[in-house]
């Protein structure tokens, strides 16, 4: 097992017992990082599992510069990378989908928050399986989600530790629909599990990020949740405290704020923060 698997299994938030139970097994995680961590010339960067595609493409233009770094990417939910980093994973830079994660990191004092930025944002919508046939939902207070699903499930990131679980769980409950449909829950790992449930026909609807959507052409939005149903998505990046190649990740933190990764990631769907989305 990897680092990067090491703690998929843990979803609530560590508490005092939590932190340590863990400290039992730092030794062993260790040994495990000793054998499987980037070299020291390469980057490595974990980011939530809705930044794949767009980051993906990011890293393939940084690498085909010249660039004398390595560029690696880990992807999975933000708890889940979040937690990694607090036993000891060694990644240079973190991309969270919410502001909670990264707090919970600066807390710790496990990234440099001089280096912390809000970057992207994304918004919230409601997928289906695409067919050419479907109708669209005027999302509002009081929408039946649930007539909507029938007898089928709604697949979400899990809303006990994943963003966009947590964004859905917050719209659904300013809309007023939250007690009807809790119990209809497919729950996955990260956002683009939920994703996958729908495109492969497993689960008639699902909630994700705008970006996903355009991510699989096998699935189609049928409506957007009020922005303010739910807290501004943004995606904060920050340099890790316990970086082993701080040079190179402040390198390639500048390369995402260059025109060309702007361009990239409104391509997939996402928003760029600040002054740098007028480039």
């Amino acid at each position: 097992m990897s680092y990067f698997d090491h703690e998929q299994a843990n979803r609530q938030a560590p508490s005092t017992c939590f932190v340590a139970i863990c400290s039992g097994i730092v030794v062993i995680v260790g040994i495990l990082f000793s054998v499987e961590s980037a070299s020291g010339g390469d980057i490595l960067i974990f980011a939530a599992a809705s930044q794949r595609d767009p980051l993906e493409a990011v890293i393939a233009s940084y690498s085909g510069q010249n660039r004398k770094n390595i560029v690696k990417a880990s992807y999975q939910s933000s708890s889940t990378l979040a937690r990694q980093i607090e036993l000891g994973a060694p990644a240079d830079i973190y991309i969270s989908a919410n502001s909670k994660w990264m707090d919970y990191l600066e807390d710790r004092k496990l990234i440099d928050a001089s280096t912390r930025r809000n970057m992207f944002g994304n918004s919230l919508v409601l997928v289906t399986a695409k067919t050419g046939i479907s109708e669209k939902a005027d999302i509002k207070s009081g929408f039946d989600l649930t007539s909507l699903l029938g007898d089928g499930r709604l697949a979400v990131g899990d809303p006990d530790h994943v963003p966009a679980g947590i964004y859905a769980k917050q719209a659904m409950q300013n809309l007023g629909i939250w007690d009807s449909i809790k119990s209809k829950l497919a729950r996955a790992d990260n956002v683009r599990a939920a994703l996958a449930l729908v495109s492969r026909g497993e689960a008639p609807y699902g909630i994700t990020y705008s970006s996903d959507a355009v991510a699989d052409r096998r699935v189609e939005v049928v409506g957007a949740f009020p922005e303010d149903s739910h807290l501004k998505i943004v995606y904060p990046v920050a340099i890790t405290e316990n970086s082993q190649n701080t040079a190179g990740a402040k390198a390639f933190f500048q390369f995402l704020k260059a025109p060309e990764a702007i361009k990239i990631y409104k391509k997939f769907g996402f928003r760029v923060l600040g002054v740098e989305a007028n480039q």
